[in-house]
C-alpha cells in the first residue's frame, strides 16, 4: 500500500510539474497551426500563383510528371488519345501542373513557413502604418463604416474590447488592490482601484469615494465599476498581476501559493566567500 501510495504522489507531483510546461507549449503550437492553416496557407498559394504566372519556367515539369497529373485529373483523358494530347498540349493545363508542382513545396512543404513569416512582417507594416496620422484616419474611417452594418455591430465591439485589453498599450491603470463588501455585506469581492470617486458623490456624502474595477471570474478583462467608500475597502498586500490570477484560477492561485511558486523557481545566488 506504501508504495501505490508513493506511486500515486510522484504521478502527481510530476503532472503538476510537467502540466503547466505541456500546456504552454501545446497552446503555442495550436496557435501557429491556426495560422499556418487558415492565413499561411492562403498567402503560399498566392504566392505560387505569382510565381507560376510570371515566369513559364518555374517550376520545371516533366513529361513524365504532366502525364500523371493529367490521367489523374482528367480520367478520361486515360483511354482516349484524342483527349489525352489535346490536354498535354493546353497551356492552361501545363500552368495548373506546374502550380500543383510548386504547392508542393510552398504550401505543403518546408516552404510553408514562407507563409507565417510573411504574415507576420505584414502585419508589423500594418501596425507601423495605423501608426501614422494617415493610417489612424482612415482606419478611424472604416471601423465606423464597419460597426454600422447589421449583426456586425452586435459582436465586433466586444471582440474590440477583448483584443484591447491584452495588446493595447493604453490599458486600465490599476494602482493598487483592494476587498470591497460586494454583492452584500459581509461578502468580499477582489477590486482594483482605478482612480478617485466622482467629486458630485464626494460632496454630497461629505466623504472620499474610490473608483474600483471588480473582474469576473474567468474572464477579467469584463468586470463592472463600482464607486465604493474608501474607509469601508481593505488594502490588500497583493500586486494586479496576483489579483488577476486569482481572478483567473477562480480563487485556486492564491497570492501564498504563487509567492512560493516564486520562491522555488527563484535562482540561488553563489554565497560570497
Amino acid at each position: 500500500m506504501q508504495a501505490l501510495h508513493n506511486f500515486k504522489t510522484y504521478f502527481l507531483r510530476g503532472l503538476a510539474t510537467l502540466l503547466p510546461t505541456i500546456l504552454t507549449v501545446w497552446i503555442f503550437v495550436q496557435l501557429y497551426l491556426f495560422i499556418q492553416k487558415n492565413v499561411s496557407a492562403h498567402i503560399n498559394r498566392g504566392m505560387v500563383r505569382v510565381l507560376v504566372y510570371s515566369s513559364p519556367y518555374y517550376p520545371h515539369i516533366s513529361e513524365d510528371d504532366l502525364l500523371v497529373y493529367v490521367k489523374n485529373t482528367y480520367p478520361a483523358a486515360a483511354d482516349n488519345q484524342q483527349i489525352l494530347e489535346e490536354k498535354l498540349n493546353d497551356p492552361a493545363v501545363k500552368r495548373a501542373a506546374r502550380i500543383g508542382e510548386a504547392e508542393r513545396f510552398w504550401v505543403y512543404g518546408g516552404g510553408q513557413i514562407t507563409g507565417f513569416l510573411l504574415a507576420f512582417i505584414g502585419v508589423v507594416f500594418v501596425g507601423a502604418f495605423l501608426a501614422s496620422f494617415i493610417g489612424k484616419a482612415l482606419w478611424r474611417m472604416f471601423e465606423k463604416a464597419f460597426v454600422k452594418t447589421p449583426f456586425i455591430r452586435t459582436v465586433y465591439p466586444h471582440i474590440k474590447q477583448v483584443t484591447d485589453f491584452f495588446l493595447t498599450k493604453e490599458k486600465m491603470s490599476f494602482s493598487r488592490v483592494v476587498a470591497i463588501e460586494y454583492p452584500r455585506k459581509g461578502t468580499w469581492s477582489v477590486a482594483m482601484v482605478t482612480g478617485a470617486g466622482l467629486q458630485k458623490i464626494n460632496e454630497k456624502e461629505q466623504k472620499e469615494f474610490l473608483t474600483v474595477f471588480l473582474p469576473t471570474s474567468p474572464t477579467p478583462f469584463t468586470g463592472y465599476v463600482i464607486i465604493v467608500p474608501k474607509e469601508e475597502v481593505i488594502e490588500l498586500k497583493m500586486s494586479v498581476e496576483e489579483a488577476l490570477r486569482f481572478t483567473i484560477s477562480g480563487g485556486v492561485i492564491s497570492p501564498t501559493i504563487f509567492e512560493s511558486y516564486s520562491q522555488e523557481t527563484k535562482p540561488v545566488k553563489p554565497k560570497k566567500e
